[in-house]
């Protein structure tokens, strides 16, 4: 579905950063970022831009071929590695953020990703999430077409753990980022600390 959606010429969630993400971003220190399922690039190279050394994750080949296709354009090099999030192993200790933006995944698959997250960062890394929360299936807006893809506060509160609690709350805000997510979205947003 993924390489379908994006082997067209356009960035088709934009090439700008996500909103929550460029207002945020200097909560996370300075290092090695993990962005998971990165799709076109736009969030990878907007942090590569900021000095980060950045690892993006995606199962769409033809997403990270055009993520790196931005990276060059904006001169910035970013790492991808295209890879299924439900066998992907974050890794012990390794990243100084990790950050999820629209990362919407089956209930499984998401559960076991969140759990590797406090072990994969180092001490005092941070953990940057944006997603659609149930709420955003009667907005019609983007993101996920079922509830069990969408991600809420009880999730959250249940799947990570380990971690301190910086931001967690679900908000409603427009989220106008390419063809696919326009208007008023209702969203789940957590910064929360090794």
């Amino acid at each position: 579905m993924w390489d379908d959606r994006y082997a067209v010429e356009e960035y088709v969630y934009g090439t700008a950063p996500n909103t929550f993400l460029a207002e945020h971003f200097q909560q996370l220190p300075k290092g090695k970022v993990l962005c998971l399922a990165e799709g076109e690039g736009r969030n990878a190279v907007f942090l590569a831009e900021q000095g980060y050394d950045v690892t993006a994750v995606d199962n769409s080949a033809i997403g990270l071929e055009k993520a790196q296709k931005l990276a060059q354009q904006r001169g910035v090099e970013i790492e991808t590695i295209v890879a299924d999030l439900g066998n992907f192993d974050l890794g012990e200790s390794k990243w100084d953020s990790i950050v999820s933006i629209f990362c919407h995944l089956p209930p499984a698959m998401r559960q076991g990703v969140h759990a590797q997250i406090p072990n994969a960062l180092k001490p005092n890394g941070v953990f940057l999430l944006e997603a659609y929360c149930p709420k955003q299936l009667e907005y019609k807006t983007g993101g996920p077409q079922v509830v069990e893809m969408t991600v809420s506060l009880k999730n959250l509160e249940n799947e990570i753990q380990g971690l301190d609690c910086l931001m967690m709350h679900e908000t409603e805000r427009d989220v106008t980022e390419g063809i696919f997510h326009t208007g008023l979205g209702a969203v789940v947003q957590l910064i929360a600390k090794r």
